[in-house]
């Protein structure tokens, strides 16, 4: 038995070659050189240079092809014998009615095919059961022991085997002597033909049986067929297997017994008719072929009964009468019992038969002798068929990976080689599976085109493609490279000169063969899946034919040429188990794969890939082909092309061919002569003597074939007159025909005086390169004594260039020497011309002495003769003479200078490097640096810095050395010491934190003043020291000025002087008047500017100068608010340095003044006449309100500016509070008294600041004389105080008239009188209202107080008292609430010339960033002479009360969050202050302020 597929072993590795770049470019030459070794494997691999990667130019959309089939286990040998002689086997039943059932037997099939050889090579049946050996016949079958398998065996081989094994034996043909005259011939019947195994069953006497339904176990037979046969009944302990009669012969069903019963019938092909005579005539109902017929006979279940003899008996034909005898005994008694041969009509008594049989059977049956004919009609010639369907490339990848990708149930890069290797093999060696692929196998690249780019005119190729076109590794150009032998065949043979092409998928394989005229092969896989090979050499190749042979020479009995037809594997294993040498190798994508003349070689795919072969000769394989010749005349196959006619045809032109090949052309061609002249001698000894000339390469080759051997004719031929069809070989000179000599005639291409003459041709060609040689050898040893010129040399080298000489090492020595002595000739001509061209010679190109004596000595040993040896001669002799004179200057030392230098521009202009003249220039570089060093310290001199110190010391380490020397580098480095200590110095005084005071800078600069070294960092120290003394002078001339400094020109000071690395006593004295300075500012900013405000502090204190412009004034309060505009003067018009003059900055506030008051004038007429946002009919328009937001303000909640008149939404600015909270007073105020509420409201961009107390500005006055700086802030203070006072003085006189005076009077009057009228039940309490800024307080006295409504007023602001305030602020806006429809006004009658002048101080007073108590007096009595503005208190009730709800709900949240800290433990602030103070600052207003405040910053 075969080992399993488990078992494969994979051979051992062929060569893997790799050439570099140098050996790749020859190809030819390359393969030749790894021959020695890779020829002993058959085959080998070759990887080119990485970056060589042609590109695959075949058309893929155009790339159409129709593969082969290919049945895996019918191309290997021993399965495929196996399948053979099932498939006999399955004839042989199939024939008598039976279908074949190969049994299981250990859940394995049983192998028939072993079984019968096993049984024969141990002595056959009869032996083996005499000697109960069955259980040995189990043990080579690989059975295990002990189970009684060979009691198995022996029954299935007596059913299935034996029976067959008897009819090809003849045993049981006991014929009788007497012969059968009506015998009807058979009619042909079609061989089994392996690649149309297909269907399950066989059909019905079909010979294209497949082995799938008999791998099936066979159905068990019913009780009543056991019953009947009794040999069923011994076989019941057996278990599986084919349960049949004893022959084999398996019993139908019972459907079929039934109708048996019933009646007999005829045969249906069968018709009986009676006829006049009573003769009765037995015809076919239909013309049907014989086939067709036993197709019915198939379907007839019933026996050939009596009736069917009677029928037979009385036929009137006496032959046919007699015919019904039994063809054993020769008697027709018994006809019961007599069987009718469906086949050739011979009759067979049922017991006569051997063995017998026990009843008639049923359906068609065959007897022993049409049995035994259809068994041995030789098997038809395998081969492949082609598919049915055309495929793309495309198409046939996505067939290939799919197929891969399910059998292996993974994807298909994922798959192991191994892997497939291993499943190959098993299903190659499997007769139980039938897998099924196709490779698209031998595709003519001539009409698909080749993989790889051609040059032809079809298509433009790039130059990439060009290179590739024309490489040797070119698949389309190696066949016909010069050193190739078939680029002397014209024909472009398809496969040999012009590449196939293959399209492989996994398992698809190609078998054990060798190349068409054992010509070498070259296979290149462009893409895809690797492919595995299998080689074998040459000298195995004898070995390899013998063990196939040996191992299925049933294959080869029928089949002879059966390895030349590329269909058959056998496993590397079993060839290996023999002797065989196998190697092996898996060919990747980009490699080549070599096969060498006579290895054999089979392969198979990995997957899908795409690969392209070509056969190629070189001058070696010419003996392998005369061989194969031979070979094939020996086997009588076609050859390709005539191998006679190759050689003549290279030997025609000896001149063309490669040097090698000439050699190896004349060799064949020597052996060919002779030959020949042996041959037409014997031809003459037969007494042919007539000839004629035939230009056979004109004929086509099936017409000068050898009609014995096949051989395709060249030299000569024998023909014959009267015979014209045929000639034979001079080989075969005996098989032409029976005509006589004389009628035979000689037809030859060449006399044998001719074929000399050629011989002699190629001899003076392949000897040519002798005569050349030893010319060659002679001028190299020169052993004539005289030296060739170069011009000899010369006409060598191109005589073998000319004559395509090979590249020996001989012509390798002639164009080294050529190379050398050209490169002599140039070197002497350079020496030469340099030493003309003097100091204008290239630098570096100088040689020394010694290189010059070598170079002459070079010079004499070639053998070569050159003139220019007396110039380099020349020139030895001046550097000798040079070298002499230099030695005397160096020994006279210390020589001049000038003595020196002229000796050393000598030696320049040599060309050559004399060592004394380095010495001359060590001697001069020296002498260079002694006064360089003395002009660099000389005291007259320039001072050098430290670098050049340094550079100094260290070009002296490399001059030679000396007691002047080495002073003067003892000088220079103390020098260096000195200065570099100074310069440590210094730099420590500059970057120290400790600076020093100017005095002891100065000392430092003195002393280092005398070191002649330019000192960086002390020269920085003096540039520091003399800034120090400009901030000195600046600082004096300041201090000393007319007017105190501005705080701008301290602050420049100041940073000037920290920067200095110099201690400065006026800086400390600078720095605390600008502390000062800036403290004062700081003052007074919280005094005056609000949190987060947008201005800045001298912004607010100068006057709005453009107030007049409300887009403007707008614009530029957003630009501020959102951090774009800083200027502080702009609006005053003044530059930096008009700020230094006191008295620009105070004209500049005047008229800033009264540009503010012109400006708010036409601002309040502006906004006047914009419609009021209450109205119900308002509309955006241009002349539109617009509000802090960029919306119009519209609606309630719209309140007006008292100042500009313009219009605000009352949620978006700070707004006067009703319910303020003051502390308590003493004072009540009648609740009616409405003048005395705060409902003024001014809105962000009148009102810039908090607005102090005048008491407040006069202190930060007084602090502002203290100051010894002058700022701007503190000058525009002053001007505004002067401003302020001047308005109180105009106030007071105002009030202080009698009209106002009494005005005033009766005010109090209503007052009192408000006062002094009954309360309700239950009466609130309405303490006194204060001023709204709390320093307000205590000043005023003589000024009527504003009555407040609430009665702890300060409940807010204590987190104590949230709780009970919440519930009073309540009830106070909803009694102020109810009062409304009772507030009445005006209460005074106010004239318009008093009106007008009091209107006008509150506008200029509302101006003002001041708070004065006049500006409150005059602003309620112009409340009391006008009716109340009932929509205004609406307005702002409703926003108290919004603003109310709104702090409860965070007053809540303050509450749980501070809960939540005391309960982590943590000590926190105040949080309802926390949540208060923001609020306050985002409205501008401070605690305690009842008067609205800016809101100047976004939130």
């Amino acid at each position: 038995m075969e080992p399993g597929a488990d078992d494969f072993l994979p051979p051992p590795e062929c060569p893997v070659f790799e050439p570099s770049w140098a050996e790749f470019r020859d190809p030819l030459g390359y393969i030749a050189k790894i021959r020695p070794i890779a020829e002993k494997s058959g085959i080998c691999k070759i990887r080119p240079p990485a970056d060589w990667q042609p590109p695959f130019a075949v058309e893929v959309d155009n790339f159409r092809f129709t593969p082969r089939i290919q049945r895996l286990n019918e191309l290997e040998a021993q399965t495929r014998v196996k399948l053979n002689y099932l498939d006999q086997i399955a004839k042989f039943w199939e024939i008598q009615g039976s279908s074949l059932k190969i049994p299981n037997v250990e859940r394995r099939i049983l192998d028939l095919y072993s079984l019968s050889k096993i049984v024969v090579e141990e002595g056959g049946y009869e032996a083996i059961c005499k000697d109960r050996r069955w259980a040995r016949v189990a043990q080579r079958l690989n059975y295990p022991p002990g189970k009684n398998i060979g009691s198995l065996l022996r029954s299935h081989y007596e059913r299935i085997v034996y029976p067959y094994e008897m009819y090809q034996s003849g045993a049981n043909l006991v014929c009788n002597t007497r012969p059968f005259d009506n015998e009807e011939k058979d009619k042909e019947y079609k061989p089994h033909s392996i690649p149309l195994r297909q269907s399950v069953q066989p059909s019905k006497f079909n010979s294209y049986g497949r082995r799938a339904k008999r791998l099936q176990p066979d159905p068990e037979p019913t009780e009543e067929d056991i019953e009947k046969n009794p040999e069923l009944k011994k076989l019941q302990i057996y278990g599986a297997g084919p349960k049949m009669m004893g022959l084999g012969l398996m019993a139908k069903d019972k459907t079929l017994r039934k109708k048996d019963k019933e009646g007999p019938e005829c045969p249906p092909t069968v018709v009986v008719k009676e006829e006049s005579g009573g003769d009765v005539k037995v015809e076919s109902t239909s013309p049907k072929t014989f086939l067709e017929s036993k197709d019915e006979l198939s379907h007839s279940p019933e026996p050939c009964t009596k009736m069917t003899m009677r029928l037979r008996r009385n036929h009137s034909n006496a032959q046919f009468i007699e015919s019904y005898v039994c063809r054993m005994c020769s008697r027709g008694d018994e006809d019961d019992k007599l069987l009718l041969c469906d086949g050739c009509d011979d009759n067979y008594h049922i017991f006569c038969l051997l063995p017998p049989l026990p009843e008639i059977p049923k359906g068609v049956w065959r007897c022993p002798k049409c049995v035994m004919a259809e068994c041995k009609r030789p098997p038809e010639a395998f081969g492949f068929e082609q598919a049915t369907r055309e495929y793309t490339l495309q198409s046939f990848g996505e067939m290939a990976d799919s197929f891969k990708a399910d059998y292996f149930n993974m994807p298909v890069h994922m798959v192991p080689t191994e892997l497939v290797e291993k499943e190959f093999w098993r299903l190659v060696n499997s007769i139980e599976e039938d897998v099924t692929v196709e490779y698209g196998a031998d595709i003519h690249s001539k009409e698909f085109g080749s993989g790889f780019p051609v040059s032809d005119s079809k298509r433009h190729l790039t130059p990439e493609e060009e290179e590739y076109a024309t490489s040797g590794w070119n698949l389309n150009v190696m066949p016909v490279l010069e050193q190739s032998v078939l680029c002397h065949i014209n024909a472009d043979i398809s496969g040999m000169k012009v590449p196939w092409l293959y399209v492989g998928m996994v398992f698809s394989a190609f078998c054990w063969h060798i190349e068409d005229h054992w010509s070498y092969s070259i296979n290149y896989l462009h893409w895809g899946e690797p492919k595995t090979w299998y080689g074998v050499p040459s000298l195995a190749a004898e070995h390899l034919e013998e063990v196939m042979k040996k191992l299925t020479p049933e294959l080869f009995d029928s089949q002879p040429d059966l390895l030349h037809q590329l269909v058959t594997l056998m496993n590397p294993n079993t060839l290996m188990s023999h002797g065989v040498p196998v190697v092996r190798t898996n060919q990747c994508a980009g490699e080549f794969v070599i096969t060498f003349p006579r290895a054999y070689h089979s392969g198979f795919n990995q997957g899908y890939n795409f690969a392209e072969a070509v056969n190629f000769c070189t001058a070696d394989w010419l003996p392998a082909g005369r061989q194969c010749i031979e070979h094939y005349r020996r086997l009588r196959r076609y050859c390709v092309f005539s191998h006679e006619e190759l050689i003549c045809k290279m030997a025609a032109c000896p001149e063309k061919l490669d040097l090698n090949l000439a050699a190896a052309v004349h060799k064949e061609m020597f052996i060919m002569v002779q030959e020949e002249r042996r041959l037409r001698k014997a031809l003459l000894e037969k007494g042919i003597t007539e000839a004629e000339r035939e230009a056979f390469e004109l004929l086509p080759d099936d017409e000068r074939q050898c009609i014995k051997c096949k051989t395709t004719c060249f030299l000569s031929a024998l023909a014959c007159y009267d015979c014209p069809d045929g000639l034979v070989c001079l080989s075969h000179i005996n098989d032409l025909c029976k005509c006589s000599s004389s009628r035979q005639y000689l037809r030859y291409r060449y006399t044998l005086d001719e074929l000399p003459a050629m011989l002699h041709k190629l001899k003076v060609r392949a000897e040519s390169f002798d005569t050349w040689a030893n010319k060659v050898r002679v001028a190299l040893e020169v052993e004539d004594g005289r030296k060739r010129s170069l011009e000899e040399l010369r006409a060598l080298e191109s005589e073998a260039r000319e004559r395509r000489f090979p590249n020996s090492e001989l012509l390798q020595r002639l164009k080294n020497c050529l190379s050398e002595a050209e490169a002599c000739v140039s070197r002497a001509l350079g020496l030469v011309s340099g030493q003309e061209a003097g100091p204008h010679r290239v630098a570096g190109l100088q040689m020394t002495l010694a290189e010059l004596r070598a170079f002459l000595d070079q010079m004499n040993n070639l053998p070569c003769a050159m003139h220019q040896i007396g110039d380099v001669k020349g020139i030895l002799e001046q550097v000798e003479a040079y070298q002499a004179e230099a030695r005397e200057a160096l020994a006279s030392l210390p020589s001049s200078p000038a003595l020196l230098q002229s000796l050393l521009e000598k030696g320049r202009q040599l060309g050559v490097e004399v060592p004394e003249a380095q010495q001359l220039q060590r001697q001069v570089e020296q002498a260079q640096w002694l006064d360089e060093v003395k002009r660099t310290l000389a005291p007259s001199a320039r001072r050098g810095t430290l670098a050049v110190m340094r550079g100094l010391l260290v070009a002296g380490a490399s001059v030679a050395p000396s007691p002047a020397v080495d002073k003067a580098q003892a000088e220079l480095q103390e020098l260096l010491t000195i200065a570099e200590r100074w310069e440590e110095k210094a730099h420590l005084c500059l970057e120290a934190r400790q600076k020093h005071p100017p005095a002891t800078l100065e000392a430092i600069i003195r002393e280092a003043e005398n070191i002649p070294v330019h000192l960086p960092n002390i020269q920085a120290l003096k540039e520091a020291l003399a800034k120090a003394r400009a901030w000195i002078a600046d600082v004096d001339e300041i201090q000393n000025g007319d007017h105190y400094p501005c705080l701008d020109d301290l602050e420049g000071l100041v940073a000037v002087g920290r920067d200095l690395p110099v201690g400065l006593e006026e800086l400390r004295q600078l720095e605390l008047q600008v502390l000062t300075a800036h403290s004062w500012r700081e003052k007074a900013s919280k005094t005056f500017l609000k949190k987060n405000s947008c201005y800045t502090l001298l912004e607010v204190l100068c006057p709005c100068a453009d107030a007049g412009s409300d887009s403007t004034k707008r614009s530029r309060w957003m630009e501020k608010e959102l951090g774009l505009y800083k200027s502080d003067t702009e609006l005053l018009g003044l530059s930096a340095q008009d700020l230094r003059d006191p008295g620009s900055v105070i004209v500049a506030f005047k008229e800033g003044e009264q540009k503010e008051k012109e400006g708010i004038l036409q601002l309040r007429r502006t906004n006047s006449a914009k419609p009021s946002p209450l109205a119900s009919s308002t509309t955006a328009s241009s002349a539109t309100s617009i509000c802090v937001c960029g919306q119009v303000p519209a609606g309630v909640g719209a309140l007006q500016c008292d100042l500009c008149q313009d219009w605000f939404h009352g949620r978006c600015v700070s707004v006067p509070r009703l319910l303020s909270y003051p502390k308590p007073s003493p004072i009540s105020s009648p609740p009616l008294a409405w003048w005395e509420w705060d409902t003024k409201f001014l809105c962000p961009l009148c009102m810039r600041s908090r607005r102090p107390r005048l008491e407040t500005i006069l202190a930060l006055l007084v602090a502002l004389q203290r100051l010894p700086v002058r700022l701007p802030e503190g000058e525009a203070l002053q001007c505004l105080t002067e401003r302020a006072i001047s308005w109180q003085g105009r106030a007071r006189q105002a009030l202080a008239s009698e009209d106002v005076t009494a005005l005033l009077g009766r005010l109090a009057e209503l007052r009192q009188r408000l006062q002094a009228e009954p309360k309700p039940e239950e009466p609130p309490t309405y303490p006194s209202t204060p001023a709204p800024d709390p320093l307000r307080e205590g000043s005023g006295k003589d000024m009527p107080k504003v009555l407040g409504l609430l009665e702890n007023g300060d409940s807010v602001t204590s987190p104590e008292k949230v709780a009970p305030g919440e519930g009073s602020g309540k009830r106070d806006l909803e009694l102020l609430s109810s009062l409304l429809p009772q507030l009445t006004g005006p209460v005074l009658e106010l004239p318009e010339a008093t009106r007008a002048p009091l209107e006008e101080l509150m506008m200029e007073g509302d101006l003002l960033e001041v708070t004065l108590d006049e500006n409150h007096s005059i602003w309620q009595l112009l409340q009391a002479g006008q009716p109340p503005d009932l929509e205004r208190i609406h307005t702002l009730l409703e926003l108290e009360k919004a603003e109310r709800h709104g702090s409860r709900a965070r007053g809540r949240a303050l509450e749980r969050r501070r809960r939540r800290k005391v309960d982590r433990g943590g000590e926190g602030d105040d949080p309802a202050r926390e949540e208060l103070e923001p609020k306050r600052e985002a409205l501008g207003t401070e605690p305690g302020t009842s008067h609205v405040g800016s809101r100047c910053s976004t939130t």
